[in-house]
C-alpha cells in the first residue's frame, strides 16, 4: 500500500505504577532520521525504539517525544555522604582555628553542604519497564502508519489523474504530427514555387525535403517511451509498498523525454502542449516526494 512519510500517532500506556505517553510526527525526508526525546534514565532504550520503529517505516524524518511517570513515589532514595560531611567539619574546625573563629557547627549547618545528602534513583528493572513503554511504542507507531497509509491514498488517486491527463496529453502530440507534415509539405511547396516561378516542380523533391524535415522534428520515440514510463509509474503505484524512491527515478525519466518533445516542436499547440506536459511531471515530482 501506498504510505505518505507525513503523519502523526499517539499512545498513553499505564500498567501497575508505570506511565508512559509516546507521541511521535513524521515530515519528507529522504532516509530513515529519527530523533527522541525522552527522559536521561531511559536513554539505554534508544537503539530498541529506533529498532521498532524501524518495523513500520523506511523513510522520514520522525520526531518522538516520550513522557514517563513513576506513579509509585519511591522512585529515588535519600543518600548520605559519611565521607564528604567528615571533611566539612575537619574544614570548619580548622578555619574556626586559623582564624580565632568560634567553632559553632551544628548538624544542620553540615547538613546544608552540597552531596552531603543527595537523592539516588533506585535500581529500575529494565525489562519491565521496556515492556510498557514498548506497548505505547508501537501504539503510536501503529497510529501514525495508518494515518500515512490514508494519506497515501490519496496522493495515489491524485497522481493517477494527474498520469490519465498526460496520456491524452501525449496523445494529442502523437495526432498532432501528421498535421505537421501535411501542414509543412504545403508551405515548402507554396515557397518554392514562388521562388522559382515553377508550377511544375517535381513531387518527389518535395517528398525528400519533407522526410528529412520530418526526421528532425519527429517525437514518435519519446512518446512511445513517455507512455511506457507512465504505465509503468502506474503499476508500481498499484504494487505499493516503499516505492518512493523508484517514482522519483521515473519521473526522472519521463521529465528527459518531455524536454526532448519541448526542444523539436515547431509548432506553437506541440510546443504548448510539451510545456504542460513538464508541469505536470513536475506536480507529480513533488507529489512523488511524499511517498516512503
Amino acid at each position: 500500500m501506498i504510505k505518505s512519510m507525513t503523519g502523526f500517532g499517539r499512545s498513553e500506556n499505564l500498567q501497575g505504577e508505570m506511565k508512559f505517553i509516546v507521541e511521535m510526527k513524521a515530515v519528507n525526508h529522504r532516509y530513515f532520521d529519527v530523533s527522541i526525546k525522552m527522559p536521561k534514565k531511559l536513554a539505554f532504550f534508544e537503539s530498541a525504539i529506533r529498532s521498532t520503529l524501524k518495523n513500520y517505516m523506511q523513510r522520514g524524518k520522525i520526531d518522538v517525544f516520550i513522557t514517563y511517570e513513576d506513579l509509585s513515589q519511591s522512585s529515588a532514595s535519600l543518600k548520605y555522604n559519611e565521607n564528604l560531611a567528615s571533611e566539612y567539619l575537619q574544614y570548619y574546625r580548622q578555619m574556626a582555628e586559623k582564624f580565632g573563629l568560634e567553632d559553632d557547627i551544628k548538624v544542620s549547618t553540615l547538613g546544608r553542604c552540597p552531596e552531603v545528602f543527595s537523592m539516588e534513583d533506585q535500581t529500575i528493572d529494565e525489562k519491565e519497564i521496556w515492556a510498557v513503554l514498548e506497548k505505547a511504542l508501537t501504539g503510536a507507531a501503529e497510529q501514525m502508519v495508518a494515518a500515512r497509509e490514508k494519506e497515501g491514498q490519496a496522493l495515489k488517486k491524485d497522481l493517477i489523474e494527474k498520469l490519465d491527463g498526460m496520456v491524452l496529453q501525449v496523445t494529442k502530440i502523437q495526432e498532432r504530427f501528421p498535421v505537421m507534415m501535411e501542414a509543412y509539405r504545403v508551405k515548402l511547396e507554396e515557397k518554392v514555387k514562388e521562388l522559382l516561378a515553377d508550377t511544375q516542380i517535381e513531387e518527389s523533391r518535395i517528398a525528400t525535403e519533407v522526410v528529412l524535415y520530418a526526421d528532425k522534428i519527429c517525437t514518435d520515440e519519446e512518446t512511445v517511451r513517455l507512455k511506457s514510463h507512465i504505465d509503468h509509474m502506474k503499476e508500481t503505484l498499484e504494487k505499493g509498498d516503499n516505492v518512493g524512491r523508484k517514482l522519483d527515478f521515473i519521473a526522472q525519466e519521463m521529465n528527459r523525454e518531455a524536454n526532448t518533445i519541448l526542444s523539436k516542436a515547431n509548432d506553437l499547440e506541440t510546443t504548448n502542449i510539451a510545456i504542460d506536459l513538464k508541469t505536470e511531471i513536475e506536480k507529480i515530482r513533488e507529489q512523488i516526494q511524499n511517498i516512503e
